[in-house]
């Protein structure tokens, strides 16, 4: 079973936006047709929001995360100039210097001009996350597409700078990881097995200390096998990274990650503060709760968080309050949900998702220097360890060597 993004007119009237579970889009279309309502476009579901920007995953038109920002940015204030939607996107086709985008504007140009609705037209391009179709659909309904593409932009702007930051956090441990591995292959490939004749003929005289015998096998063996270890670990790496890439190993590896202990706290804040941030920018632009939810919900990074928000939705659309089925969802920090509790029951829960995600924000950052403090010290420990174990097994039996002469000589 698949995913299908709807855009469906209800009998009430109403334009909604809903995710569909069938086989192909054509079972989807034909179920709602079913149901009574009146289906205006069908498409694919996709990833989140870090899974498009750059937009990607297999597409064959690809814009960079700084000309989208860009494009929105100029766009809202095109658009709170009082510019039609039409001149405003034939202006920023001609003046984009990215050549992805001027054809993406180019379709949509057209597709506009042929009567089909900006949201739809973004749509059809299969490479713009369902949020920011969502939204626009949302400022078409309620006439503010200005305001709902600018707060589309501050939402996009949070989110990105949080990744780089945590991209940013992580570089000095990956790079002090990576060049103590490059460190310990040296000694233990290159040196050591160099000195296995030296270690020979001391061994012929006197013992060899336990922790020479051991590094000297790992590394001569290792040495001496490296033409077809070599290939395996390759092949073994790309099977795992293949299998990571598919939705069941996926899913596996994000349960793991959630386990651990610091990564997985700060995984689920992070998550929080998205969640909240994007339920925030479609209610504001007039998307009922549940809509919202799903939208939300699928743009998030994190599989297994994913597959347990799925039972919030029916829920709410059963009647139930909107705290109590977040409660189902079990992942959200209770005071995450105490939160949004009071925003509901005092009518304000837009402004209260937007304290969420500013408070579980800097949450999150706290966490994430937690962790890179943690992690610099760990490999650091780590790795000295192992040199100096490969230190220790080239030089005792040399110095133990030396010792001994001079009590021979007496």
């Amino acid at each position: 079973m698949s995913e299908f993004i709807c855009r469906l007119g209800t009998p009430s009237g109403d334009i909604v936006t809903r995710i569909v579970e069938a086989t192909a889009a054509s079972d989807a279309r034909t179920q709602l047709e079913r149901d009574g309502f009146k289906v205006f476009s069908v498409s694919a579901s996709g990833g989140g929001i870090s899974s498009v920007l750059p937009f990607g995953g297999g597409q064959k038109r690809k814009v960079k995360q700084a000309d989208f920002l860009l494009f929105n940015q100029q766009l809202s204030a095109l658009l709170r100039a009082g510019i039609p939607v039409l001149q405003s996107i034939e202006l920023l086709k001609t003046r984009s210097a990215s050549s992805s985008l001027r054809v993406v504007l180019a379709d949509v140009e057209d597709k506009i001009k042929s009567g089909i609705p900006l949201s739809e037209a973004f749509e059809a391009q299969g490479i713009f996350p369902r949020i920011y179709t969502a939204s626009i659909l949302s400022g078409e309904k309620s006439g503010a597409l200005d305001e709902v593409l600018l707060r589309y932009v501050d939402y996009l702007k949070r989110s990105v700078g949080l990744s780089r930051k945590l991209r940013g956090a992580l570089a000095y441990p990956a790079f002090l990881l990576i060049a103590s591995g490059f460190m310990v292959a040296f000694l233990s490939l290159y040196i050591v097995p160099r000195m296995s004749d030296l270690f020979k003929n001391l061994s012929a005289n006197r013992g060899l200390p336990t922790i020479t015998v051991i590094v000297l096998a790992i590394s001569t063996g290792i040495a001496n096998n490296i033409w077809w270890l070599l290939p395996l670990v390759v092949i073994l790496g790309f099977g795992l990274f293949i299998w990571f890439r598919t939705d069941r190993g996926r899913l596996m590896l994000h349960r793991l990650v959630l386990k651990l202990p610091i990564a997985g706290m700060l995984i689920k804040q992070m998550a929080t503060a998205q969640l909240a941030r994007s339920l925030s920018t479609l209610l504001s632009g007039g998307i009922t709760v549940p809509d919202s939810w799903d939208i939300a919900a699928q743009a998030l990074n994190n599989l297994e968080l994913r597959r347990r928000s799925q039972s919030v939705s029916p829920m709410i659309r059963e009647g139930r309050g909107f705290t109590d089925s977040l409660k189902q969802a079990g992942w959200i920090p209770e005071l995450g949900v105490d939160m949004i509790g009071i925003g509901e029951g005092s009518g304000s829960l837009r402004e209260m998702l937007d304290e969420v995600a500013s408070f579980y924000d800097a949450e999150a950052e706290v966490k994430l220097e937690q962790l890179t403090t943690l992690m610099e010290p760990l490999i650091l420990i780590f790795m000295a360890g192992v040199v100096v174990c490969i230190l220790l097994a080239i030089y005792l039996p040399i110095i133990d060597t030396i010792s001994a002469g001079p009590m021979r000589g007496r």
